[in-house]
């Protein structure tokens, strides 16, 4: 929490599920259809996908960081602390269970923080196995918006995609800005630093800055 603004994030999943502005005003979508206990992944807020993101792999859907109950990191060293920032830091190792169906161990790590009306993930991987290994990561940010119709995603003009309807085949953007007239599930690559969410209804732009994640997805949700 800070000042008017807070957050709510769950040790299930290690997953944010609310932010609020300073009108009180919910930031984040939340499905009507979501299920609010173990074993399903919460549908809405920013699941944490970890350590394969989508269904390119053996694992299932997204991996099983969002279906796993983390802790509270005590000890979130090397990062500084989180100074005039409401934070919490939150770890999830890898179980018995988890090395049975994917055989590397790890420490993941995430700091959530809320400072100025921005609210900071930090996730962090550590390699604790005596061999190297390979994972896809992402962060699915479920933005509550007005009419669909109303909202245009800039700064992926020009990006080639991989569309996930048409069997993930690639085109390049063609558009000035992404709006949503149709069906929509596509993953642009070689992302900027910098996205901006426009709601032209509600007069409120997201504006997404990243470090080191290369890619970015846009998909339609109801």
């Amino acid at each position: 929490m800070f000042s008017d603004v807070w957050f709510q994030v769950l040790l299930y999943g290690g997953q944010v599920v609310s932010w609020k502005n300073e009108r009180k005003e919910e930031l984040l979508f939340m499905s009507s259809k979501a299920i609010w206990k173990p074993p399903k992944a919460i549908r809405g807020g920013i699941p944490v996908c970890f350590p394969q993101f989508g269904n390119l792999g053996s694992l299932e859907q997204h991996g099983f960081a969002r279906n796993r109950l983390w802790s509270v990191d005590n000890d979130p060293s090397p990062l500084p602390p989180a100074k005039n920032q409401s934070s919490v830091d939150l770890i999830l190792k890898s179980t018995e269970e988890d090395l049975k169906i994917w055989p590397r161990s790890f420490e993941l790590r995430l700091r959530v923080s809320l400072h100025a009306g921005k609210l900071i993930l930090i996730p962090r991987v550590r390699n604790t196995d005596n061999k190297g290994f390979s994972f896809t990561f992402a962060l699915r940010n479920y933005f509550s918006v007005s009419d669909i119709s109303e909202v245009r995603v800039e700064g992926l003009e020009t990006l080639d995609y991989l569309d996930n309807l048409q069997k993930r085949e690639r085109f390049t953007e063609q558009a000035d800005a992404i709006t949503f007239d149709v069906e929509m599930d596509r993953v642009y690559l070689s992302t900027p630093t910098k996205i901006a969410i426009i709601d032209h209804e509600k007069k409120r732009t997201f504006v997404l800055r990243k470090d080191g994640m290369q890619d970015a997805g846009s998909r339609l949700f109801s």
